[in-house]
């Protein structure tokens, strides 16, 4: 697609017209739950596979919600004369939401999907054309400056966001805006960036469409856009961190040497933070030969930031290069082109001893502690979005823990975590079980071993009693010497508290 047929975008100068707009949409329905119950969970679940199929086959009734569906979702002109009762298309035609379409048709010049908010809120994202529907599914090979909509990234990290109120936010390459949304709901004052103007544009129109404070926008590339000094309670970004040769396409290409932007960002968020201020990435780096892969994201963590790094997967260097040329539609193009383009990624790959890519969640919080806590850790496993709640108790346990010695944390009281069992693994009719395992069922959903004094120990804390004294009574039980009861337990306490198996409770 060449930039002339990119769709003009509607005016983000109307704000009267985008309010007119959403009551027309929400008056029809037109929202997550109302498209939900109009199209059935199998062709709503299509929608994000790319398959439009069930969904145009759910809307071929005249109804208002069936109209909007086809229009603004599924990208369908529809009859002028049909659509006027339902929307404000004089003043749509007027502010480029809608163009003629034939003699008696209008279309969408852009995506519009609902998205409900996490109170419940009415939002709506917008996207460019073709967009809005299974992420980019080949929609990157057209133009390097579209526009993407919601994607499984985007709902990552708004779920693990950090949501307490804050005085200011910042929105890194913000593309549709998703972020700054739902920053706009806890923060005083919400900053979005982006390299690209038109994707400034379409946050504009997305926090119009949603209802939302209008942020300030700012263009430019990582941190350019801010004044030195100025800084934030919360920085979040969904970076374009795809690891490639080149930066063919805007929207997930970094255009950086292998995973440079990724470091990059993380080293110059610590200086944009204030103390006590969350900063939340989704990121890939690179796992080279002969380099350990966490001692690499250690050196990313800027000074004065404890940071937690979770790596949520791991894909061999073909695997990785296969996943991205198919998200630009490379492999539905001429077969030559794109086995040139494949060369290209494994050449890149080869040359820096590149020989598999990991993605994950990198947070850092600005401390004034003088020795900051890093976590760097692989966790596959499936986990309970929304996740925010879970960031913050994480690094609320660290700073508790900081403070306090082993006799300190003796003298303290405890209580089991909610939804936390125990599992006893070995051979059925063995005496003793050759492994116990606490499991969370909420949050992380972590699983740990623990010894059978670790087991007896989160067994009954309750904040009753204090931790020294629980150890001694286990001690009498089991016929061992307290006092070196007392010296070696304290490093476990610490993990299962670190890892939320055990509260602080009086």
């Amino acid at each position: 697609m060449s930039e002339a047929t990119l769709s003009p975008l509607p005016s983000a100068d109307r704000a009267d017209v985008a309010v007119r707009l959403r009551d027309a949409l929400l008056a029809a329905d037109f929202t997550a739950d109302g498209l939900l119950e109009l199209l059935g969970a199998p062709a709503y679940a299509a929608l994000a596979r790319s398959e439009t199929v069930p969904a145009l086959r759910a809307t071929r009734g005249d109804t208002p919600l069936e109209l909007l569906t086809r229009l603004f979702l599924l990208q369908q002109p529809v009859p002028q004369a049909r659509v006027a009762g339902v929307l404000p298309v004089a003043e749509c035609l007027d502010s480029g939401w809608l163009v003629a379409a034939g003699d008696d048709e209008v279309a969408a010049t852009v995506d519009v999907r609902p998205y409900g908010g996490p109170g419940g809120e009415d939002w709506f994202i917008v996207s460019d054309l073709g967009c809005a529907v299974g992420g980019a599914g080949g929609i990157g090979s057209r133009h390097e400056e579209v526009v993407l909509g919601v994607g499984g990234a985007s709902t990552t990290l708004a779920g693990i966001t950090v949501r307490t109120p804050v005085a200011s936010a910042l929105d890194l390459g913000t593309g549709s805006g998703i972020q700054a949304l739902h920053a706009a709901q806890h923060a005083t004052r919400v900053t979005a960036t982006d390299l690209n103007p038109r994707a400034l544009h379409i946050t504009a129109l997305t926090l119009a469409l949603s209802g939302a404070p209008a942020a300030d926008l700012r263009e430019g590339s990582l941190f350019e856009p801010l004044p030195e000094g100025e800084k934030y309670d919360l920085i979040v970004s969904n970076p374009p961190f795809v690891i490639s040769p080149g930066a063919r396409l805007t929207y997930r290409d970094g255009g950086m040497s292998g995973d440079d932007l990724c470091r990059s960002l993380v080293q110059g968020a610590g200086e944009r933070l204030n103390e006590g201020g969350f900063a939340q990435f989704l990121a890939n780096w690179q796992h080279v030969e002969g380099e350990d892969w966490q001692d690499r994201l250690r050196s990313w963590v800027p000074r004065g930031c404890d940071a937690w790094i979770v790596q949520r997967e791991v894909q061999d260097i073909t695997q990785y290069a296969e996943l991205w040329l198919r998200d630009a539609g490379d492999h539905r193009g001429d077969q030559a082109e794109y086995q040139a383009r494949y060369d290209a990624w494994l050449d890149e790959f080869e040359a820096r001893k590149v020989r598999s890519v990991g993605f994950g969640w990198i947070t850092l919080r600005r401390t004034d502690a003088a020795v900051p806590s890093i976590t760097v850790e692989e966790w596959p496993h499936p986990v309970e979005q929304p996740l925010g709640d879970t960031v913050r108790a994480h690094f609320e346990r660290l700073d508790y823990l900081r403070g306090r010695d082993d006799a300190a944390l003796l003298e303290e009281h405890f209580r089991l975590a909610g939804e936390v069992v125990q599992e006893q693994v070995g051979l059925p009719g063995a005496e003793d079980p050759e492994h116990v395992v606490l499991r969370q069922h909420r949050g992380m959903r972590r699983a740990t071993k623990v010894d059978t004094v670790g087991a007896g120990f989160a067994g009954v804390c309750d904040g009753t009693l204090s931790a020294g004294r629980i150890l001694d009574a286990i001690a009498q039980l089991v016929g061992e010497d307290p006092v070196l009861l007392r010296d070696r337990t304290p490093a476990q306490i610490r993990l299962l508290v670190e890892q939320g198996f055990l509260e602080p409770g009086v």
